[in-house]
């Protein structure tokens, strides 16, 4: 039986990775394909709203270890629905995932794999779009500071880390520096319309 396609969106912050999320679920909409957008972190369960508050509160305290362990906890609170779509053969499109996890939490220093541990067992997409700058001086586009991690050196640190898993079989890169909007759009699209029809395959696990 088919099952639906499981396909992450990632980038750094202002990199336009909401706005493409936006733009695919409409696109597959429009063709009829049934679709669920799961963003993360989910921000309306009790997990959720301490994650909100731990991100829009900067008195807010949490040693980075407990934060990352609360993220991660909100992706293993998830994994049932996720999997009940693509039984059902839904495509599930996830706005960030395990990979902004890691990343995050490695770019403060915590051991990178200690950070992907407590993932391990959930599913793996079968494609992840990596929206990125190729010049890092784009990182200083409007709009920054509104979060936690949203600061400009930071988030240097971050891309390293997103880089790490770069040799994934499943990791597309897609530059976003001088591309409009629909020159992005036509990129994701190359990369996600082998998926839209379903997949004969396991899904696979992190491990």
């Amino acid at each position: 039986m088919t099952r639906g396609a499981l396909v992450a969106i990632e980038g750094l912050d202002r990199t336009g990775k909401s706005t493409q999320t936006e733009i695919l679920i409409k696109t597959l909409k429009q063709q009829g394909k049934a679709i669920e957008l799961i963003k993360f972190p989910d921000r309306t369960t009790q997990i959720g709203q301490l994650i909100n508050k731990y991100l829009t509160d900067k008195e807010f305290r949490l040693s980075d270890q407990s934060a990352h362990l609360l993220f991660s906890a909100k992706r293993w609170e998830l994994v049932e629905k996720i999997n009940n779509l693509l039984t059902q053969g839904v495509t599930v499109l996830l706005d960030r995932y395990v990979y902004s996890g890691v990343a995050y939490s490695a770019a403060k220093g915590l051991d990178f794999q200690w950070c992907l541990n407590p993932d391990l067992g959930l599913p793996k997409p079968d494609v992840v779009l990596f929206l990125k700058f190729k010049d890092d001086g784009n990182m200083k586009r409007g709009g920054f500071g509104e979060e936690r991690y949203e600061v400009d050196e930071f988030q240097k640190k971050v891309k390293v880390m997103f880089e790490r898993f770069d040799g994934d079989n499943n990791w597309r890169n897609l530059y976003v520096d001088g591309k409009s909007i629909e020159e992005v759009r036509e990129e994701v699209w190359t990369h996600v319309v082998k998926y839209i029809d379903g997949l004969d395959t396991n899904v696979q696990l992190f491990k």
